[in-house]
């Protein structure tokens, strides 16, 4: 059996895990070029800020990296923190990520969520959907390489990308509005959870674009492979517990999520949303499945660990 993968980062690295960030850098760099090698399809980087345990704050910069070790992968940033960007440098960094990659970047665009981040780079949280619609219309104008007004100024971005318009935008969110949004200014819309699909499609069809369809993601849910999922669960379970610790306490801060806190390890486990199957578990349970998308170091899972996951899914799916 054979599947189409992705691999997502984020590069949390608690202090418990024992690594050195640079190793876990590398480590990524590695496996960016085994999935390449591997026919992937996408990598996909996410963005936090000031974040205790590392979470990546750079992923422009990741993605330069992984283009230069890698040939036919797509690069994704999910999501792209638009009000924590000057418009005319992202549009910049982004096209030359582009061209680095022969055209393989895709940006999900969002607006933040966390109220530290907007006190860190002095950004007032009611000025975030200002900031999204400038920064994705500012892209699009900048990435046809003609002088473009912003801000009263009269300028022009070059070189630009390899794509033709540049690439691809997607808008992230939470919200009915950010759904509305997505559907007026960008080519997509990927919700934070599934109840807000509906207000995107309305305003699709409201536009008269072409209907989108259903919503395309599902809930949240983890899966590592391991040959003794018993033995597994000690060890990776605390890396699990940290993800959601962390996502719900930034998420409660901010007033709604989907990461609930809980107790234990055990407790965890019993929810479902982290699960660590056998390759034949997981191979039944996916029938004719055709993507996934592994997490390999979640939580800050050690490389050592990531590997043994990545070389099952190999031997399971990919041989």
């Amino acid at each position: 059996m054979s599947v189409f993968f992705g691999l997502r980062f984020d590069l949390r690295n608690p202090p418990f895990a024992g690594v050195d960030m640079a190793d876990r850098y590398a480590a990524l760099l590695d496996m960016v070029e085994w999935a390449d090698e591997r026919g992937a399809l996408y990598v996909t980087l996410s963005e936090h800020h000031g974040s205790d345990d590392g979470y990546l704050p750079s992923p422009l910069t990741m993605a330069a990296a992984i283009a230069a070790r890698t040939r036919n992968v797509r690069i994704m940033i999910a999501a792209l923190i638009a009000p924590f960007y000057d418009p005319l440098r992202l549009a910049e960094d982004a096209a030359v990520v582009d061209l680095i990659s022969g055209g393989r970047l895709d940006l999900i665009v969002a607006g933040g969520y966390r109220p530290e981040e907007f006190e860190m780079f002095g950004v007032a949280p009611s000025d975030r959907a200002a900031r999204v619609h400038e920064t994705v219309e500012t892209l699009k104008r900048a990435w046809t390489g003609e002088p473009l007004e912003f801000r009263g100024r009269t300028v022009r971005v070059l070189p630009t990308p390899v794509q033709p318009g540049g690439p691809r935008i997607t808008l992230g969110g939470t919200s009915d509005a950010a759904a509305r949004r997505a559907a007026r200014i960008a080519d997509g819309f990927i919700p934070s959870e599934p109840q807000y699909w509906d207000a995107y499609r309305e305003e699709c069809l409201k536009l008269e674009k072409p209907d989108p369809g259903p919503c395309p993601i599902g809930m949240n849910s983890v899966v590592v492979l391991a040959e003794d999922p018993e033995r597994a669960w000690p060890l990776l379970g605390p890396y699990f517990l940290h993800e959601v610790s962390a996502y719900g306490a930034w998420e409660a801060a901010a007033g709604h999520g989907r990461y609930i806190p809980v107790a234990d390890v055990d407790e965890l486990r019993a929810k479902g949303e982290y699960r660590i199957l056998t390759p034949d578990e997981y191979r039944r349970e996916l029938g004719d499945a055709g993507y996934v998308m592994l997490h390999p170091m979640v939580g800050g899972i050690p490389p050592k660990l990531a590997w043994e996951h990545l070389q099952l899914f190999e031997e399971a799916f990919l041989r």
